[in-house]
């Protein structure tokens, strides 16, 4: 992690931003100058508050790495989210209780965290594991909960 000096005295950024939205909208506008090269063809308070404090963060601790910046934009343009971020997006909530009902029994699982799930007071590192604790055979966790909705997406072909 990089810090910056800043000079003494001076007001952090944490302490400028905060600033924004007490500020009038003439003194918004000398600070949109300050940092973008032209001004935006609406007036919303609110989004020219949130873009400047963005920007007054990337020049004192560093914008996105050039590669991120590529891929957000080819998120943006296409729709398609890499299969990775599909996966983080489907991540249980801790607190969450899921149930199964297998050869008459109610199974309950216990979601700790990311890859920590609790049944029968045992810990896993996967829902796999624990099917494979109820089953006694191979089966995907997730299918076996009913988390996988079984269908895929066809591509383009």
């Amino acid at each position: 992690m990089t810090t910056h000096a800043g000079q003494p005295g001076a007001p952090t950024i944490t302490a400028r931003i905060a600033q924004l939205p007490h500020l009038p909208i003439g003194s918004l506008w000398a600070l949109w100058d300050e940092y973008f090269d032209e001004r935006p063809n609406h007036h919303n308070r609110i989004w020219i508050e949130t873009r400047l404090a963005y920007r007054m963060q990337e020049r004192a601790f560093g914008g996105l790495r050039a590669s991120l910046r590529r891929k957000l934009e080819e998120i943006g343009e296409t729709g398609i989210m890499p299969r990775q971020v599909h996966r983080a997006g489907e991540r249980l909530l801790p607190g969450t209780v899921i149930t199964r009902n297998y050869n008459d029994i109610d199974h309950r699982v216990l979601v700790r965290g990311i890859n920590d799930f609790e049944y029968q007071g045992i810990r896993f590192r996967s829902l796999t594991a624990i099917a494979r604790e109820i089953t006694g055979s191979n089966w995907s966790g997730p299918a076996f909960f009913g988390l996988k909705s079984g269908r895929r997406k066809a591509e383009v072909a």
